[in-house]
């Protein structure tokens, strides 16, 4: 398949563009730099110019291909609200093109945005999405659900943290905000957990998805159901050479900013699901390995 790809050059698109091309799609990456483009091709990718604000641009990119993943997200958390309305439009922008067809289209959410039962709750791929009245990312997954009642052939990937030794999700904030503040807190006992996968096992899976999908169906990227943040607070002490401390929600707000509403979230989801139906086996360090071995400062 010849597949339009959103965020092609970002984090985790960069490890798929190589997945799919391996395994003998070609790819359409979408980039708005002259140095994305050159990355891109020397990935063997072609390479669309254009931007999530040029939802024309996605448009065509929609229409000169057999299936679109869609990775891009503006993680800028100063304005995480507009951000997530503007993926709810890049959204219905594809799917204006795909609607009637049966080119599928894979769009990003993650395993934080279930709505289940509570704290703890183990989250699974049958879990609905929360309101985007309560969580802004949550208009992903209504721009899909309202894409897909206009005939467009959707599906969802839930992503956890998704680490390497470079970036590790929410963590790498964390990691930064430790660095700033000279300690890495936890909250409380510091039992509460999240959910992890290596970037390219999460590759994998989009891959997977595209291949073997089913329309409607959400998949969880999981590797770890849940590794705790006194066990993450602990490795990124180590190696900041900085104390590890516990912390009550109220310091919490103070220490970790926006960041706060996360890091004492006990949210552990489960792939079980996932893996059965499409012969998932999420292979690669675990998070921690990933911590333990990342360069805390430069050489």
């Amino acid at each position: 398949m010849r597949v339009f790809l959103t965020g092609a050059t970002g984090f985790i698109g960069s490890a798929i563009v190589p997945e799919l091309i391996q395994a003998g799609h070609q790819v359409l990456g979408l980039t708005r730099s002259d140095a994305g483009a050159e990355q891109l091709r020397h990935a063997g990718a072609e390479v669309h110019r254009g931007d999530l604000e040029d939802l024309q641009s996605l448009r065509n990119g929609a229409a000169n291909a057999d299936a679109v993943i869609h990775t891009a997200f503006n993680h800028d958390f100063s304005r995480f609200a507009a951000n997530c309305e503007t993926d709810r439009q890049v959204i219905q922008a594809i799917g204006e093109v795909l609607a009637g067809s049966d080119r599928p289209l894979i769009v990003t959410s993650g395993t934080g945005i279930a709505g289940h039962g509570g704290n703890g709750h183990i989250g699974l791929e049958t879990d609905p999405p929360v309101s985007s009245k309560i969580i802004p990312r949550g208009a992903t997954e209504e721009a899909a659900a309202a894409v897909a009642e206009s005939g467009v052939r959707t599906m969802v990937v839930r992503l956890p943290q998704v680490h390497d030794t470079e970036k590790q999700g929410l963590v790498s904030y964390a990691i930064q905000i430790a660095r700033q503040k000279g300690i890495s807190p936890y909250i409380s006992e510091g039992r509460n957990r999240w959910p992890a996968v290596p970037r390219f096992a999460a590759a994998e899976l989009y891959r997977l998805v595209l291949e073997k999908g089913e329309a409607g169906k959400r998949y969880n990227a999981v590797a770890e159901e849940g590794v705790t943040m006194r066990e993450i607070a602990e490795v990124v002490g180590q190696g900041l050479k900085v104390p590890v401390v516990s912390i009550s929600q109220e310091q919490a707000a103070e220490h970790f900013g926006w960041l706060a509403i996360f890091a004492g979230l006990d949210m552990p989801a489960s792939s079980a699901w996932t893996q059965q139906v499409l012969g998932w086996k999420p292979a690669g360090p675990s998070l921690i390995e990933n911590l333990k071995n990342m360069r805390y400062f430069g050489s």
